[in-house]
């Protein structure tokens, strides 16, 4: 694995963690990036060295709920999550749904120039069919012969909104529940 260069603009909170190392971002020869979407919600912008990824998975352990793909995945991811307030985004919808558990989730950005879709000739709508082959996430429909049916402990999109409708406050909880993890973590450390 190699280092990531540091983000053009983020909060205070995550520029200190980033200074400091503390922030699992991992970046491969794949040209992946894993983060929970706690910290994603703490990047106000798309940092230079991401503007290559195309490709993005919403996730929680095993269960991908989607994949999809985006000139400017970062972006997209965003589109998703402010356009699940209003309906317009099942993923997006599921993700405040499931809140403040979602907080945990994964985000995954890739690019469909990595080494894993060389056999695809690095085609962006190849690398995406793909991986909801792969994956058979549960919101994809196109591409999807068998969706992955929604687990029974989450709530469905439907569901009643769990959080709070402005994106400032839930932002300021992930930033709380990191600082927290942050702290639990560099006690656990002091311990050892």
């Amino acid at each position: 694995m190699q280092a990531l260069a540091r983000p053009l603009k983020l909060t205070n909170l995550v520029n200190t963690l980033w200074n400091k190392a503390m922030i699992p971002l991992l970046v491969n020869d794949d040209l992946e990036i894993r983060l929970p979407l706690k910290r994603f919600l703490l990047i106000e912008q798309c940092p230079a060295d991401w503007r290559m990824l195309d490709l993005y998975l919403f996730r929680d352990g095993d269960v991908v709920f989607y994949v999809g793909q985006s000139g400017l995945a970062f972006t997209r991811v965003w589109e998703h999550l402010r356009n699940g307030f209003r309906g317009r985004s099942p993923v997006g919808r599921f993700i405040w749904c499931n809140w403040p558990r979602s907080l945990n989730y994964q985000i995954e950005l890739m690019s469909s120039r990595a080494h894993r879709f060389a056999a695809l000739h690095y085609n962006l709508n190849a690398a995406e069919a793909d991986l909801i082959q792969q994956w058979s996430p549960c919101f994809n429909e196109a591409l999807n012969h068998r969706p992955t049916p929604l687990p029974a402990h989450y709530a469905a999109p439907n569901a009643r909104l769990r959080c709070s409708r402005s994106l400032r406050r839930l932002t300021r909880e992930a930033e709380r529940a990191v600082k927290l993890e942050e702290r639990q973590r560099w006690l656990t450390v002091s311990e050892s």
